[in-house]
């Protein structure tokens, strides 16, 4: 049982819903998670560092209104929906690139076990809004637009996205042997500080939203709405954190 504030997280993320762990519930949070709080590296960039431990994230994303990345987002969402009584695990899961998969704690998932295995993941930036039924080569249609559906490979499970032009494509191999949070700090460490590390280049600051996505990346501002997409130009560092405060409510302090 997690010992963080619930009642500050639900408010955190707008959610004033039902609370059971089922699976209507669990929808409904995986969703207003990723409607309140954003997919960011930009503590990675200030060189601030990021330790996987459920106090410090909870001070972060819900005490300072902040975002992050997997590790961070799906570690604090697990102690949520364990707290409220759902049983959920830590999984490790590596990235494809699209030429290759990262390395084995590339990537942090969740498993959430109500009648049957659930996938959620509210830290992959642009992917599913809803758990998705873990269920070999179901594909599982989701608004706006997209489906989505899990496969079998070997020990391993695949999860992938339909694009209309290059049909099924990989995201990521999800091993289903539990982790602790403490244990992918090692992969935590390498995206934060290795110079491989694609977080380590350039700023994102991204944040679903019902009809579409925003996306603060560098110097551009990037909004999708009802599948049209609009770019400006974000001048300067003072019109950068401007547009943070503004599209994201974040404050870098």
């Amino acid at each position: 049982m997690t010992s963080i504030d619930l009642s500050a997280y639900l408010a955190r993320i707008d959610y004033r819903g039902p609370t059971a762990p089922t699976l209507d519930t669990l929808r409904a949070l995986h969703q207003a998670h990723l409607y309140a709080v954003p997919f960011e590296n930009l503590d990675i960039r200030l060189g601030r560092p990021i330790i996987l431990e459920p106090d410090r994230l909870f001070a972060k994303v819900i005490g300072a209104r902040r975002g992050g990345f997997c590790y961070e987002l799906n570690g604090l969402f697990a102690e949520l929906l364990s707290g409220l009584g759902f049983t959920v695990e830590r999984l490790a899961a590596r990235v494809w690139d699209g030429q290759r998969y990262g390395g084995e704690l590339d990537h942090m998932t969740l498993r959430v076990h109500l009648d049957e295995p659930f996938l959620a993941d509210v830290g992959f930036g642009e992917s599913f809004r809803q758990p998705l039924r873990w269920v070999d080569g179901l594909e599982q249609p989701q608004t706006p637009g997209r489906s989505y559906r899990l496969v079998h490979q070997g020990e391993l499970w695949r999860y992938e996205s339909l694009d209309a032009e290059d049909g099924w494509v990989p995201q990521y191999l999800v091993s289903p042997k539990p982790l602790a949070l403490a244990e992918f700090q090692p992969g935590c460490d390498f995206q934060q500080y290795s110079p491989d590390s694609h977080f380590r280049h350039g700023r994102l600051c991204t944040l679903a939203r019902p009809d579409g996505r925003i996306t603060l990346r560098d110097d551009r501002l990037i909004e999708t709405r009802d599948g049209a997409k609009t770019e400006s130009s974000i001048g300067g560092e003072g019109a950068f954190q401007a547009a943070l405060k503004e599209h994201f409510g974040v404050d870098l302090g």
